[in-house]
């Protein structure tokens, strides 16, 4: 590898360990084993670094998640195996998450990476949409992505938050399907109730 491949691993093994705010160039150039002119050299500035660095964390992650889906699209098997396939994931994925939750968090201090993340959040709520429903991407509606991609990428958050802060209490796949269940049951007789009343 040359130098710019250097300092992108060692970037990302910056940001898994010690996140944005708290690695330094001298971090990265320990990590790298590369020379500090060669940061500005290469990518501009230690930040353009690791903006690069955290878009190569979540491709590769991205690339390497394929979980066993099973059920058909939108069942409520299909949603358990999912989950299970990310629940598999999660020790993998943390270091990503972290970082994604950095930059929500801060929310003036990377405004460029936070530009780039929010360019790609109807890519990721499309990607979403297909794995739990089945529906190819290009088959996709714009209502598809805004609600059901919007709401599974709600899930999604809502989870690797409680995976990064208390893993040993957080929600399994199998309660969150089985309150999934539970919830869409109670809306739908909400419905029927509804209906009833105004006939």
């Amino acid at each position: 590898m040359g130098h710019r491949e250097d300092l992108l691993e060692g970037a990302k093994k910056c940001l898994a360990e010690k996140g944005f705010a708290r690695t330094t160039a001298r971090d990265i150039v320990n990590a790298s084993g590369a020379n500090l002119a060669s940061i500005g050299y290469h990518y501009g500035s230690k930040n353009a670094l690791l903006t690069q660095a955290f878009l190569a964390m979540v491709e590769e992650w991205g690339d390497s998640f394929t979980p066993d889906v099973r059920g058909a699209g939108g069942s409520l098997e299909r949603f358990r195996s999912v989950w299970d396939g990310m629940s598999g994931q999660r020790d993998r994925a943390a270091p990503m998450w972290a970082a994604s939750l950095e930059i929500a968090m801060d929310r003036d201090g990377l405004p460029e990476l936070r530009e780039m993340v929010v360019a790609s959040e109807d890519e990721g709520r499309k990607g979403l949409t297909e794995m739990f429903t089945g529906i190819p991407e290009e088959q996709l509606e714009e209502r598809d992505v805004r609600t059901l991609g919007g709401l599974y990428q709600v899930l999604v958050a809502g989870m690797m938050v409680q995976w990064l802060y208390n893993p040993e209490n957080a929600v399994t796949p199998e309660e969150l399907t089985e309150g999934m269940r539970r919830a869409a049951q109670m809306m739908l007789s909400g419905e029927d109730a509804g209906a009833d009343t105004r006939a």
